[in-house]
C-alpha cells in the first residue's frame, strides 16, 4: 500500500506541482487549502481536499489524527503574488508568523499521529554578511535587521522546532521562486529556484536524506547546494514535462 502524505499548501506555487508528482508517484495525498474556492483544484489533480486553518490546533491534531500521515510536508506562506511590494510589509509578518506559531501546531499534531518524516519549507536568501558560497551552517541575518530582521527569526524559529521535533525532519531552504504561481516567469535574483524543481527536490526528500536543513536552488557562486545535490541527486534544471 502506499504511503499517505499531508501536504499543508497544496494549492501554493510549489504545492500545485509537488500534488502532481506525488499522486503520480502513487502516494495517496490529502493537501490543504485556506480557501473553499481553491478545492476543485485540488480534487483536479487527484488530492484529497482538507480546508484548515493552521492556527486552529486542535482542529488540526483532529484532521491528522483521522488522516494517520507518514509524511507531512510543510509548503505554507501567505505572501503575495509577484510579490507585491505594497502588501509584502504585511505578508512578511503574516508569513513569520506561519513559520513560528503555524510550524508549532503543525509539529504538535503531526507528532500525536504518529507521523514518521517532515518536511518543511524554509528560504536561503536571507544569509548574514560573510565568506561565500553560503552553506546552511552559515549565520542567517540578525534580528535587528531591517527590514528582513523579523523574517529571519521566523525562519529560525521554524528551522528550530522542526529540527529539534524528534521526528526524521529536513528543512529545504529554497531559493527565490520563479515559474508557474510564483508572479516571475524568470530568475529575478542569484540563486533563485523553479518551482517544478523545487517541488520535485521536496518529493525526493520523502524517501530521502537525514534530518538537517538544505539549500535547495540554482548554481550560484553566492550560495553552495552541494549537500542537496549529493544528498537528493536532485536536477535544478528539472521540469515536469522535461
Amino acid at each position: 500500500m502506499s504511503k499517505t502524505i499531508f501536504l499543508a499548501g497544496a494549492s501554493g506555487a510549489i504545492g500545485q506541482p509537488l500534488s502532481r508528482i506525488l499522486v503520480s508517484a502513487g502516494y495517496k495525498v490529502y493537501g490543504s487549502t485556506l480557501d473553499e474556492a481553491k478545492v476543485p483544484i485540488l480534487k483536479e489533480m487527484g488530492v484529497e481536499p482538507v480546508v484548515m486553518n493552521v492556527y486552529e490546533a486542535e482542529r488540526l491534531k483532529e484532521i491528522l489524527a483521522e488522516i494517520k500521515p507518514e509524511i507531512v510536508i510543510n509548503q505554507l506562506t501567505d505572501l503575495p503574488y509577484g510579490l507585491d511590494a505594497d502588501k509584502m510589509a504585511e505578508a512578511l509578518i503574516r508569513t513569520a508568523r506561519i513559520r513560528t506559531e503555524g510550524t508549532k501546531n503543525m509539529i504538535e499534531a503531526a507528532k500525536a499521529a504518529g507521523v514518521k518524516r517532515y518536511i518543511a519549507q524554509s528560504i536561503s536568501f536571507i544569509y548574514d554578511e560573510g565568506p561565500l558560497p553560503h552553506v546552511e551552517s552559515d549565520p542567517l541575518l540578525p534580528s535587528s535587521h531591517e527590514p528582513y530582521g523579523g523574517t529571519a527569526d521566523g525562519v529560525r524559529g521554524l528551522e528550530k522546532q522542526v529540527i529539534e521535533s524528534g521526528l526524521e525532519a529536513l528543512v529545504l531552504r529554497f531559493g527565490l521562486l520563479y515559474g508557474s504561481g510564483s508572479g516571475f516567469d524568470a530568475p529575478i535574483a542569484p540563486a533563485s529556484v523553479h518551482v517544478e524543481a523545487a517541488a520535485k527536490a521536496a518529493a525526493i526528500a520523502v524517501i530521502k536524506g537525514e534530518t538537517g536543513i538544505y539549500n535547495v536552488a540554482e548554481a550560484h557562486e553566492s550560495l553552495s547546494t552541494e549537500k542537496a545535490l549529493s544528498t537528493f541527486g536532485w536536477n535544478p534544471d528539472w521540469r515536469i514535462n522535461s
